[in-house]
């Protein structure tokens, strides 16, 4: 049954995508919301960050949307990403809950940028509507996540905690970058980390690449990371090796 007051909620779109294949299982609407609090080096979505107004839509309108293309999601659904989805957490949780009532899955790909303890009800609400969570898990180590995405990680590994707690099925990303995350050190402590929980269901590793940078110097901003190369393929399968083998979900599944 459809609820008027969700329908009106309006969130702030930066863009969509109608047939994404990497945004969770199956086909995927996926929706890019504006704005994100983190200021991460090597963002390939610059454009995202900012909060001003782009594209104004309602929780109707987007679904009315996603019926256009329904025939095509049998196995797939929508996902919500960013930018930082949960920085309008009030209109993602009237999207998803509204999702629900149409039995559409639902996945949020998230950094979990906005979390903290104070705000644990408003996350609670989320997930009661959340089939599916992407986690990006930027840098295991707290000072250096610092350096790379000016926020520290404490607030992120505890969503990470309570998404565990909560039983969410979730898939943790992770990007890797050459002399940045990628020493074996911080890997082995990231998989130590992950260990420790009980809901991951995949483990995804996204090589850096360099294709942001025009972003960046389209805007007139200058990129930090310019030096930085794309990770050669022993490097992909190094972290592939530590984070993935014999990891619980891959004996699961």
């Amino acid at each position: 049954m459809k609820d008027s007051n969700l329908l009106e909620v309006v969130g702030n779109v930066h863009s969509i995508e109608t047939f994404g294949a990497f945004d969770g299982p199956g086909l995927r609407y996926v929706l890019f919301l504006q704005g994100c609090p983190l200021r991460c080096k090597f963002c390939h979505n610059r454009d995202t960050w900012g909060t001003e107004d782009n594209k104004l839509m309602t929780v109707e309108e987007i679904l009315n949307d996603y019926n256009k293309y329904r025939a095509f999601y049998k196995k797939g659904g929508l996902t919500v990403s960013g930018g930082e989805a949960t920085l309008q957490i009030g209109f993602l949780t009237a999207l998803f809950k509204e999702a629900k009532n149409r039995n559409i899955h639902t996945c949020l790909d998230t950094s979990a940028g906005t979390f903290s303890e104070a705000r644990l009800p408003e996350f609670e609400e989320l997930l009661k509507y959340t089939d599916l969570v992407l986690l990006d898990i930027k840098h295991i180590d707290d000072e250096r996540h610092k350096w790379l995405t000016g926020a520290s990680n404490k607030n992120i590994l505890k969503f990470a905690r309570l998404l565990s707690d909560k039983k969410i099925p979730t898939i943790l990303r992770h990007i890797l970058l050459p002399q940045i995350n990628s020493q074996d050190v911080y890997l082995e402590r990231l998989r130590t980390f992950i260990d420790s929980l009980d809901n991951f269901i995949g483990i995804d590793i996204l090589p850096y690449h360099t294709k942001g940078i025009m972003k960046w110097d389209n805007m007139g901003i200058e990129y930090e990371l310019k030096d930085t190369p794309e990770p050669t393929k022993e490097e992909v399968l190094r972290a592939e090796h530590i984070l993935k083998d014999d990891y619980k979900y891959m004996k699961l599944n």
